[in-house]
């Protein structure tokens, strides 16, 4: 059978999800006097620890066979915020974007959204499909217009150009993610016990 990705994860649920958000920023200080010249660069990507609760080999054989799936590094699979995935606004309505975009903008807009709909500092949302599925947060917290506009502080800056009225998915919102390491590890205790624990980075 043809392996195709993304993966999605197995359904077991994840015991602990440590997210990091990584800027690349340059920056010069001086040794005498502490000035400092700071140089923004375009490289922002999302990373994470994944820690997985015990388990008995029923559940952590499907574990086991995704990572092997992923072939180190070269797969990729969908990866969400399990325990903060529901919107904090309630984005009434069907949003889309408004209007085309191009790659690297930190800010989007979107209509379709019933007047009056609110947006969250912190909701996830993202972009795109398969392997261009691509995760963002809200920077901004907003209410859309009377005519269901509104527009988004987002970070990280779009990956790719967006047209006018592509999806945009606010509940349970996922991004593509790969794994850090080509190596996998699984712990097996004597009582069939399996501990296991990844970290991945956004693929890009």
């Amino acid at each position: 059978m043809t392996i195709t990705y993304p993966l999605a994860l197995p359904s077991t649920d994840i015991r602990n999800v440590k997210i990091r958000a990584m800027d690349v920023i340059g920056m010069g200080e001086s040794p005498f006097t502490f000035s400092q010249e700071v140089q923004q660069h375009q490289g922002q990507r999302w990373e994470a620890d994944i820690e997985l609760p015990p388990m008995k080999r029923a559940d952590a054989e499907a574990w086991i066979a995704f990572l092997l799936k992923l072939k180190g590094r070269y797969g990729t699979f969908l990866l969400r915020d399990t325990v903060s995935g529901t919107p904090r606004g309630t984005w009434a309505g069907s949003p889309l974007v408004n209007g085309a975009h191009a790659a690297n903008a930190a800010a989007v807009a979107l209509d379709g959204l019933t007047a009056g709909a609110t947006v969250s500092e912190g909701d996830w949302l993202s972009f795109g499909s398969g392997t261009s599925t691509r995760l963002h947060k809200s920077l901004t917290t907003g209410t859309a217009n009377g005519s269901g506009q509104i527009t988004l502080d987002i970070w990280p800056n779009l990956r790719e150009a967006l047209a006018d009225n592509a999806a945009v998915v606010s509940s349970n919102a996922t991004g593509t993610f790969r794994l850090a390491s080509n190596t996998r590890v699984w712990d097996l205790e004597l009582a069939q016990v399996y501990g296991i624990r990844f970290s991945a980075v956004e693929a890009l």
